[in-house]
């Protein structure tokens, strides 16, 4: 499960769940029809089914439920408890815990270097040769963990790690047995108070200590500044380029801009931007987003919004669940079209909900947003529609609260990196000469250079990558 908790400042301005209930209800003292009558909606009906339905499940497996006691480690005085049968085999890890595996699941996993490369960690066993009724010879405890025998003309074995056979229990699942993912930190406009920054010189240290410090922030905070910056375009590239290599749009790869409407977004213009994520007319939107504001001269404004979506979700679930499921399964269409050489639309041109979830966990992982770019909503039962506006505005008013929106005049030298499936950001209009540079970096590298990166300096850091690691 992806762990959450909220921002704190100061001890004074502890965000505690009820007093952020109690500060939003203002927002909702005149509630609209959708939320002051009860009655069976489209999304009533949407979220009683799917209760039903979980409900079922939940009866269908109450003879293994998840284990929320971490089992026991293995040392080799105490080995496992361990059975067979013609399907399964099973793991007692204590008394109360046990593991069931799938013989034909064992079989398609094992990882010695005849089924698995050691080397590109890709499979080698064919899945599709594996009998249907495969069942193991014998099955042994060791030290080092599960062995297993194979029938076949050529006798086979495999060893299983038990910490392995743990963290990739499923019948039922081991939810303490895997390593928690770090914290998500939730915060609202009080973060001004000790935003999460990082010097330049340790962002671009040659030992990558300071690389990893910087995008644990941006994953804890969903964005991070950096102060020290030289305030030039080659300099923030750099630093855009120890992340990853820059992903290319139709705004260019590295982009450096002034309000001229160079390009058809009005983002090239003095125009004030509401709080929004960029790309939602694309089918992948980047992963982050880096600013640098290079001068501001002859006149003033520009300030910088950005809000944590994440946290505005949050609320907006506990207030306002019908609206935010509307806005966990609505598609929204979106384009880009401004430049007449092209023509975005995400695919399906139906696009995509403005909340969404990771299909196992159920958690939140993404918050697509700009009402600018959206498009026609044809895709509505006339029976939605009233509720779906009803419930956009409903997040509007959440995303726009004083509580939400952190505002912050970016100056020459302070750059600042955002997660783009996370934070929204705007601006307030402008005067003079204003100079922008920026990039964007694709989400699966981001990912895959913390990845690495928590590998190396992690809690639980390893000098090379297993076949057993969790990640594989």
């Amino acid at each position: 499960m992806l762990r959450l908790r909220r921002f704190n400042a100061l001890p004074s301005i502890a965000m505690r769940t009820c007093t952020i209930l109690a500060r939003h209800l203002a927002l909702t003292t005149r509630p609209t029809p959708f939320f002051g009558v009860l009655r069976p909606t489209y999304w009533h009906r949407r979220l009683a089914t799917a209760s039903a339905r979980a409900s079922a499940s939940a009866a269908a497996l109450k003879t293994q439920p998840s284990s929320q006691i971490p089992p026991p480690a293995v040392v080799s005085d105490d080995l496992p408890m361990i059975s067979m049968d013609a399907q399964k085999v099973a793991i007692g890890w204590d008394t109360r815990t046990w593991s069931r595996f799938h013989n034909v699941w064992l079989r398609d996993h094992c990882r010695c270097p005849q089924c698995f490369h050691q080397i590109t960690k890709q499979r080698l066993v064919n899945t599709f040769e594996i009998p249907p009724g495969i069942m193991p010879s014998k099955v042994e405890q060791t030290a080092d963990g599960l062995l297993v025998s194979w029938p076949s003309s050529e006798p086979h074995e495999s060893l299983y790690p038990w910490s392995w056979l743990q963290e990739n229990s499923y019948d039922p699942k081991i939810s303490k047995a895997r390593e928690p993912p770090p914290e998500k930190v939730l915060w609202s406009s009080k973060i001004q108070t000790s935003p999460p920054t990082i010097g330049y010189d340790e962002a671009m240290a040659e030992d990558n200590r300071g690389l990893y410090k910087w995008l644990s922030h941006v994953d804890r905070f969903g964005m991070c500044f950096i102060s020290g910056v030289p305030p030039t375009p080659e300099a923030t590239e750099e630093l855009s380029r120890r992340i990853a290599f820059i992903r290319e749009t139709q705004y260019g790869q590295f982009w450096d801009f002034t309000s001229d409407l160079a390009k058809g977004d009005t983002a090239y213009t003095t125009l004030a931007l509401g709080a929004h994520t960029d790309n939602t007319y694309f089918t992948d939107p980047c992963g982050l987003q880096i600013f640098h504001l290079l001068s501001h001269t002859e006149g003033s404004g520009g300030a910088t919004l950005l809000v944590d979506g994440f946290y505005v979700a949050s609320i907006l679930k506990e207030l306002h669940p019908d609206a935010y499921s509307i806005l966990a399964h609505t598609p929204v269409p979106a384009h880009a079209a401004g430049e007449l050489s092209a023509l975005y639309r995400p695919y399906p041109p139906s696009g995509y909900p403005v909340l969404s979830h990771d299909p196992t966990t159920g958690e939140l992982i993404q918050v697509r947003w700009n009402n600018d770019d959206r498009s026609v909503m044809n895709n509505l039962d006339p029976y939605q529609v009233e509720e779906w506006y009803n419930a956009i505005r409903t997040w509007h008013k959440l995303l726009t609260s004083a509580d939400s929106e952190y505002w912050v005049q970016l100056t020459p030298g302070t750059a600042v990196v955002i997660d783009n499936h996370r934070v929204l950001h705007g601006r307030s209009a402008f005067t003079g000469k204003r100079r922008m540079c920026g990039a964007y970096i694709g989400v699966d590298e981001y990912r895959s250079k913390l990845a690495v990166l928590r590998e190396r300096f992690g809690p639980n850091p390893k000098s090379d990558r297993s076949v057993w690691s969790p990640a594989l």
